[in-house]
């Protein structure tokens, strides 16, 4: 896994992170019913009709995640199965993001059954450098067996984007706060939380989208579950685009720059929850070979 083949690292690889992707319209959160069922609901709604969203019904806190396509005025979900296979949809004619309220009918496909749809818009995640507000939270879609979580978003004045503030977490089915842990990251949407076993020991961590840079690298803060406190802590991990491998219980490290012409490799294991290095690669764009090669790693830094 450390060793990299050099066809994968050429260069040209890195065209792929330069293509137009599409622009998120709006995110946004909703409170309502399905039926005489109350739930939660939070929409990213792309400028190409892509939507993603994930909605739970309060009573059971268990994220749902659903997504389909914006077509004209009528927004279609579809909610699926562990085997992708689509289970029911939720549709809502004449959609606007701009409406304070949604109407539409959930639909299972199994057994045709029909409820009504009907929610309120609580909150649309605004840019902006002169807008300003605080401790905006929307579910996130992974979760633990017990816990829920909820990204708290903050946008202060003159900063352009929100930020995530802060992560609660939550206890399933009665919404109690277990824990309030602070951050400060980037807004990914749905996806900025991740559940893994990052430091190896058999219990389920969680993780926060901290911040993407060139090309393909990223960053995340990473909380490791203390069985004797019952709470999570800030592991301290650092590096760039980190894997974690529960076969081998290493963590892998990746970071390129310079249009793909650079890479620098390396390979952790987990020691008292720290990370400790086992060994480091530099590879560097060679002219003449038309390929990457091996240098030392003071050539990489």
């Amino acid at each position: 896994m450390l060793q990299l083949s050099y066809a994968m690292l050429k260069p040209l690889v890195i065209i792929l992170f330069a293509l137009y992707s599409p622009t998120i319209l709006g995110q946004t959160n909703y409170k309502g019913f399905i039926g005489k069922y109350p739930i939660e609901l939070v929409t990213n709604i792309y400028s190409d009709g892509d939507a993603r969203a994930v909605y739970a019904y309060q009573n059971f806190d268990e994220p749902i995640v659903i997504d389909g396509k914006l077509s004209g005025d009528t927004l279609t979900l579809f909610e699926k199965d562990k085997n992708k296979t689509v289970t029911a949809t939720l549709s809502f004619p004449g959609f606007n993001k701009k409406n304070k309220t949604l109407n539409g009918t959930w639909t299972s496909l199994q057994t045709n059954k029909q409820l009504s749809i009907e929610i309120e818009k609580e909150f649309e995640i605004e840019d902006g450098d002169s807008i300003e507000w605080q401790g905006k939270e929307i579910i996130q879609k992974y979760s633990l067996k017990n816990y829920y979580f909820k990204l708290v978003i903050s946008k202060a004045k003159g900063d352009f984007y929100p930020r995530v503030t802060g992560v609660k977490i939550l206890q399933k089915k009665t919404d109690s706060l277990i824990q309030h842990v602070q951050t400060d990251c980037r807004l990914w949407g749905l996806d900025n939380i991740q559940v893994g076993d990052y430091n190896f020991d058999g219990i389920l961590d969680f993780s926060v989208f901290e911040e993407s840079y060139a090309g393909p690298n990223t960053s995340s803060v990473y909380f490791l579950y203390d069985p004797t406190t019952k709470k999570y802590f800030d592991s301290g991990f650092e590096g760039v685009s980190l894997e974690f491998d529960q076969k081998t219980k290493r963590i892998f490290e990746h970071n390129q720059c310079c249009a793909g012409r650079q890479h620098t490799t390396a390979k952790y294991r987990v020691v008292n929850n720290k990370m400790v290095l086992i060994e480091q690669h530099c590879y560097i764009w060679d002219e003449k070979r038309q390929d990457l090669v091996e240098r030392k790693m003071k050539d990489c830094q």
